[in-house]
Parts: structure tokens; C-alpha cells; sequence
């Protein structure tokens, strides 16, 4: 955590960028005050031209041509650094963010959707930046309005009073503006979120959708959560637009005042003509000026709320992070073992923000974490080195977890899981994952080539040693097949390779990895028979090289394993050999024939 601790806000960024921050803002500065000075400059213009000095007017004419190109080149300037800059910045946020989403725990993303990190990593950095420009213009832009107001005050006073008294009643309309604004556009966000979030999995799985007749289904849920996020939406602009217009229409009211007033303060000879008209020409600038604090408001508000949620990242306790230690095993041998282990799934519920009515006070929001049933209930085992094991039993008898546990993706609630008799919780992180290699159900296929993915886990790899593996894992001859070879794309997901090519390509990239440790969980459920053959072969090779453990529906892939775990209820109810297994425990062997009969 303390290694974060300077990551939290956006002053660590902008620090880094200091000379280009305090550049730009600057020359925003500069051409802001040239836009007040060429304010003032036509004002004089018009004085005189009024009272006929022509040959004056026409100097502070000249001034005015030469404040105005000094304007746009620093305007030019400054966004021109500005996108040099904001770029730099976004990426180097974005970059961080993506390098802590690594260190989530496994249980931080099934509880949260893809979507939010999606959002908080590309989305609320790139808001932030854009708001911070938008906030430094606002600020530069109403001292140069506030100047404007100023120098009306000087030519006099009286309506000078008059301003003062409508900025204060409009910045009173902000305040509460402000406050409604940021409640509703954390509700939009999340919304929002939501929403891409179902989006992105229904472009992920279209084949299933299909093949299941979940269209309509599935229409009519999007549909109900694109009406909520556009009454949500909706909510938001049309009170933004009541507060909006009511602080218009105090203006409008004003300006017609302020011109009726100067007409009696003429005629009372308080004020001349020619103020007379500067007053008017230039009573839009309180329009302006108010305008422009609004949107400082409205900017600080989306400066928070983006910033609030990209950094919430960095919040363990609403997104846990995985924790090494800091030993070393200099040679693993791949000993397995556990030791009373008990786990069980936790849910997480966020308590909403909420009104204390006896207090009048707000609650803060709370993240409580409860635990389901122990999946695993007090279990112990060793897996001797070099040795190949299997788990087996029902559907949700622990099989995958044990797996997520021996590969530290899940951690146990009470017991310890050790590697070569060292706990895996003192083990840094390169020893721990770099001795295993944990090859899944569905495995994730980057949309790379075939080779890509392989050298993914061993950058130089050779075209010898890419092929040897693609062929242990009984794909090199499908990759021979495909008219690009080893340089075939295959989709976002692996989408242009079938499951079994998927499975067989993340065996591969597995082999390759050469770890100690090869955990294979429901890896070849998708493999035909003859294809599971050639894997069943690749396991055997394994053998007194690897510590190999399976977790296994199809009882027939695990026929040659060393030994093979039967649970039941989160523990070993039986232990043995295949043979010994089938003679002697009823249920795996009725497991085993069901299997069977269930092939023919």
C-alpha cells in the first residue's frame, strides 16, 4: 500500500509535468488578461469616437489589433501543449491503473463487472484531464470577465452595487447546483457502467445467444437498463437546465435593470453617454462571469467524481489486492501440501449512502464482506514432487478451488498451503507464479497470432521449441493446416479457433512456461477423443519431470495418475489408484460408468 501512497491524486501526475502545467496556465492566463486589456481598449475606442477625437480612437484601435494577435498566439500555444501534455499524463495514469488492476485479487473481479475498470482506467483519467483544462480556462476566463465588471464599476459605482448584489444571489444558485449535480452524475456512472458492462457480454457471446434463443430475453433486459440510464440521464440535464436557465433569466432580468437605472442616473447627469454605452455593449461580460463560475462548479464536481472512482482503485477495502511475501525457493521440487485448510466464497454488499434523520447527517457508504458455506471444510493432503495426482468428485465439491488455492488466486480462510514445506503466503510472487502454470476450462485467447500468444510466456522462444510444444499438445498439425501457419489471428478470445484448438493452444503456452508445477483444471473437456489421447500422452511425458495435478470430469483422462483424490463435501472421503478406486468406492465407479454409457 505505501508504495501507492504518492499515486492517490492527480498532484502526483501534474508534478511530474510541472514546467508544462505551469506553462500552459501561463499563457491561458496571458491571453485571458489580453482579452480583458482588449475590452478596455475598445471601451476608450468608443469614448472617444463618441465625443469625436478620432485620431485618439483610432490609436487604442491599433492597441486593440495588436493585444488581439498576442491573444490568439498564446491561446495557440497553450493547447498545443496542452494536448502534447495531456496525452503524456493520461498515458502514464492509465498505465498505473492498468499495472494495479494486476495486483486485484481474483475475488475483486468476479465481484465487480469488466465495465467499471474498463471506465476508471481509459474514461475517468482522460475526464479529469479534460475538466482540469476546461477548470484552468473557467478560472483565467472570469478574472478576465471579472476585470471587465471591474472596470464598469470604476465608470460607476452604483451599478457597480448591482453586480455584486446578482453574483452573490447566482453563486447562492451554484452552491446548490453543485451539490444535486454530483449526486446525480455518480448515479449516471454507475448506470452507465452497468449498462456497457451487459453490453460487452452480449457482443462476447452472440453464439450463445443465439443458439440458446436468449435474443428476446436479452433485449427486453437491456432495454429496461437503457430506460433507466436515459431517465437517469435525463434527470440529470433537465435539473442542470432549471438551474441553468433560472440563473439566465436573473440576468436577462438584471440587464434590462441596469439599462433602465443608467437612463435616470443620465438624466440625473451621474453618468455619460459614452459610459452609458460601454454599460451596455458590455453587459453580457456579468453574463459571462457568471456563466464562467458555473462552470468552474460544474468542473470541480467532475474533477471529484472521476477522480474519486479512478483512484478507488486504490481502495483496499472495497477492491482487495493479493499479498507475497518475500522468500525464495532457490530450486522447487514442486511438493504440494495442505495442511487444515478451510475456505469458503465471500459476497460483497455495498451499503448505500443514507440520511440519519435524527441527526440530519449523511452516512458514509460501507462495503461489508460475508462468507458463504466453507466449500473446504479442514482438509489436509500431500502431492509428493514429480508426481502426478487428480481430484475428482461432484460439482461443487471444491476440485477448481483447491487448484485456485495450490496457484494463490483464492486464499484460505484458516490452514496453509505450502510449497516445498514453505507456506505459499511467505513466497514472493515471480517464485510463486513462476513455478506454475495454471491451464483453465476456458482459457483466454489474445487476439494475437498463434506464436504471439505462445512467446507471451517466453519472448525468445525458437520456432523449434514452439513447434515441439504444439505438437505435445496435439495442435501442430492444425496450425500446419491454416493457410498463415504460426502467424494466424485468431480473434479477440480466440474467437477463430475452435474450444478444443483454444484448450490445446493454452496446454501449449503451458509447456512452454516449462514450470515446475502444471495444474490442468477441466482442460481437456473440450477435446475429442482422439485429441485427448495425444494430451493423455503429453501428461505421461510429464511424469518425473512435473508436479502434475488435474482436475477432471471425465474420469477416463486421469486413468494413469500416480493417485487420485475422490471428495465429497469439501473433503477426502477416498484415496487411491484408478483400479484400487473402482473396486472399492461405489461411487466413482458408477461416476465412471455414467461417463460411459453416457459416450455411447
Amino acid at each position: 500500500m505505501k508504495k501507492y501512497k504518492n499515486k492517490k491524486s492527480m498532484k502526483f501526475y501534474l508534478s511530474k509535468h510541472k514546467f508544462a502545467c505551469f506553462t500552459y496556465v501561463f499563457l491561458i492566463s496571458v491571453g485571458c488578461m489580453l482579452s480583458a486589456l482588449e475590452t478596455i481598449f475598445f471601451s476608450n475606442f468608443l469614448s472617444l469616437v463618441i465625443t469625436g477625437s478620432f485620431t485618439e480612437g483610432l490609436k487604442f484601435l491599433i492597441y486593440v489589433g495588436i493585444v488581439v494577435l498576442t491573444e490568439r498566439a498564446a491561446w495557440w500555444v497553450s493547447y498545443s501543449l496542452y494536448y502534447k501534455a495531456s496525452t503524456t499524463i493520461w498515458s502514464e495514469i492509465a498505465a498505473d491503473l492498468t499495472s494495479r488492476s494486476f495486483e486485484l485479487t481474483s475475488s475483486t473481479f468476479t465481484e465487480n463487472n469488466s465495465a467499471q475498470f474498463v471506465k476508471h482506467i481509459m474514461d475517468d483519467p482522460n475526464n479529469v484531464l479534460n475538466n482540469l483544462s476546461e477548470l484552468v480556462e473557467s478560472v483565467a476566463h472570469t478574472i478576465s470577465a471579472a476585470a471587465v465588471v471591474g472596470y464598469i464599476i470604476f465608470l460607476s459605482p452604483l451599478i457597480g452595487l448591482l453586480y455584486i448584489a446578482l453574483l452573490a444571489v447566482t453563486f447562492s444558485v451554484e452552491i446548490v447546483r453543485k451539490k444535486q449535480y454530483k449526486k446525480n452524475s455518480l448515479k449516471s456512472k454507475e448506470l452507465t457502467d452497468s449498462t456497457q458492462s451487459l453490453v460487452t457480454e452480449i457482443i462476447n457471446s452472440e453464439t450463445d445467444i443465439k443458439a440458446l434463443s436468449l435474443q428476446k430475453k436479452l433485449n427486453d433486459t437491456t432495454n429496461e437498463k437503457f430506460l433507466k440510464l436515459r431517465k437517469a440521464n435525463s434527470k440529470q440535464e433537465i435539473i442542470d437546465t432549471a438551474f441553468w436557465n433560472t440563473r439566465c433569466l436573473l440576468i436577462e432580468i438584471f440587464g434590462i435593470a441596469v439599462l433602465a437605472i443608467g437612463i435616470f442616473l443620465m438624466k440625473k447627469e451621474l453618468i455619460t453617454l459614452a459610459t452609458y454605452i460601454i454599460v451596455f455593449t458590455y453587459k453580457d461580460s456579468l453574463y459571462q462571469l457568471t456563466w464562467q463560475i458555473g462552470n468552474i462548479v460544474r468542473c470541480f464536481t467532475d474533477i471529484q467524481v472521476s477522480s474519486s472512482r479512478m483512484f478507488s482503485m486504490y481502495d483496499e477495502d472495497r477492491f482487495s489486492i493479493e499479498v507475497f511475501g518475500n522468500k525464495n525457493i532457490e530450486n522447487v521440487s514442486g511438493k504440494i501440501s495442505f495442511e487444515n485448510v478451510t475456505f469458503a466464497y465471500s459476497e460483497i454488499e455495498e451499503i448505500k449512502e443514507e440520511t440519519n434523520k435524527k441527526k440530519g447527517k449523511k452516512q458514509k457508504p460501507e462495503i461489508k464482506r460475508y462468507k458463504k458455506e466453507p466449500i473446504l471444510k479442514d482438509l489436509s493432503f500431500t502431492i509428493e514432487p514429480n508426481t502426478s495426482v487428480a481430484f475428482v468428485g461432484k460439482s461443487g465439491s471444491g476440485k477448481s478451488t483447491i487448484l485456485g488455492l495450490i496457484s494463490k488466486l483464492i486464499e484460505t480462510d484458516t490452514g496453509a498451503v505450502s510449497i516445498d514445506d514453505v507456506n505459499i503466503k511467505e513466497l514472493s510472487k515471480d517464485c510463486l507464479r513462476e513455478n506454475i502454470s495454471l491451464i483453465n476450462q476456458f482459457p483466454y485467447i489474445f487476439d494475437m497470432t498463434i506464436k504471439e500468444n505462445l512467446q507471451l510466456v517466453k519472448k525468445d522462444a525458437t520456432e523449434e521449441e514452439i513447434w515441439n510444444v504444439l505438437e505435445r499438445a496435439s495442435f501442430a498439425a492444425d496450425v500446419k493446416a491454416m493457410p498463415r501457419g504460426l502467424e494466424t489471428k485468431v480473434g479477440e478470445t480466440g474467437v477463430k479457433l475452435s474450444g478444443g484448438q483454444r484448450q490445446r493452444l493454452a496446454i501449449a503456452r503451458a509447456l512452454l512456461k516449462q514450470t515446475k508445477i502444471i495444474l490442468f483444471d477441466e482442460s481437456t473437456s473440450s477435446l475429442d477423443n482422439f485429441a485427448q489421447s495425444h494430451i493423455q500422452k503429453s501428461i505421461e511425458q510429464m511424469k518425473g519431470k512435473h508436479t502434475v495435478v488435474i482436475v477432471a470430469h471425465r474420469l477416463s483422462t486421469i486413468k494413469n495418475v500416480d493417485k487420485i483424490y475422490f471428495l465429497h463435501n469439501g473433503q477426502i472421503a477416498d484415496s487411491g489408484t484408478f483400479d484400487y478406486l473402482f473396486k472399492n468406492n461405489e461411487q466413482f465407479k458408477n461416476m465412471f460408468l455414467i461417463e460411459n454409457i453416457s459416450k455411447e
